[in-house]
């Protein structure tokens, strides 16, 4: 079996005496989807910011392609990339001069070429030259994918990828998803509050719950252990088990 593009051991964040994150291990294998379900307040936001090295774990270590991400974090994150609904995009530029600006930021070569294919697979050549504060919310949802695909990442975390697009274009990104794991072995972290979507894309999911993983398998081996009928009435039965 191949190594794991991700390797997630004891990770724990401690604010003061609140565990946000408390002895999470888990891995995704390279061209695996892994979902990460939790509701608010379960860790989930936490655990991608240590994954960004954007928040320094408590305790615990990630290691991303045979690297330890606290003593070569530059040399993991070439290999990752980030996208969610939240991400906020200068607001005066085109869509094509934002992609521009982080193919530059990121020191990539061969830009057009870059842009142009991103474009393309996000259908995204109608609005290419709209300003970005006119995007409506569809539109700007590809446009922080196409910046998550603008550098070839082998590790994407994607939080609610799909929100806010209509379902023709929902079911593209997820085919186009499913389509990049399968022919460059891209392995994604998937953030999802639509139950149907997580149980097709999910190869595995790990759920979290007052920072803790409570159960990790197949959305078939999770809803069997919990005796429930669906991954929807196993999140609603979790999320009722937290306190108000």
């Amino acid at each position: 079996m191949a190594s794991p593009v991700l390797k997630v051991s004891q990770l724990t964040k401690r604010f003061g005496s609140f565990a946000a994150v408390d002895e999470v291990s888990f891995e995704i294998r390279p061209g695996e989807i892994l979902g990460l379900l939790g509701p608010n307040g379960a860790g989930k936001t936490t655990t991608i910011q240590m994954l960004l090295g954007v928040v320094t774990p408590t305790s615990g270590s990630i290691e991303a392609f045979g690297l330890d991400l606290s003593t070569h974090r530059e040399a993991v994150l070439q290999q990752v990339n980030f996208s969610s609904t939240y991400i906020a995009m200068p607001q005066a530029l085109t869509v094509e001069e934002n992609l521009w600006v982080v193919a530059r930021l990121y020191g990539l070569s061969d830009i057009a070429r870059r842009v142009n294919d991103v474009v393309k697979k996000l259908e995204m050549d109608e609005f290419r030259q709209k300003v970005t504060r006119k995007l409506s919310s569809g539109q700007m949802t590809r446009l922080t994918l196409a910046k998550a695909f603008l550098t070839e990442p082998r590790l994407l975390f994607l939080d609610e990828p799909t929100a806010s697009l209509d379902p023709d274009i929902a079911y593209k990104i997820r085919s186009l998803l499913k389509e990049e794991r399968g022919s460059s072995g891209l392995s994604i972290l998937y953030t999802s509050h639509n139950m149907r979507e997580m149980e097709e894309m999910s190869d595995r999911i790990i759920f979290l719950q007052r920072g803790r993983l409570v159960a990790e398998g197949t959305a078939q081996a999770i809803v069997a252990r919990f005796g429930k009928a669906d991954l929807e009435e196993v999140f609603v039965n979790l999320a009722r088990e937290l306190p108000s």
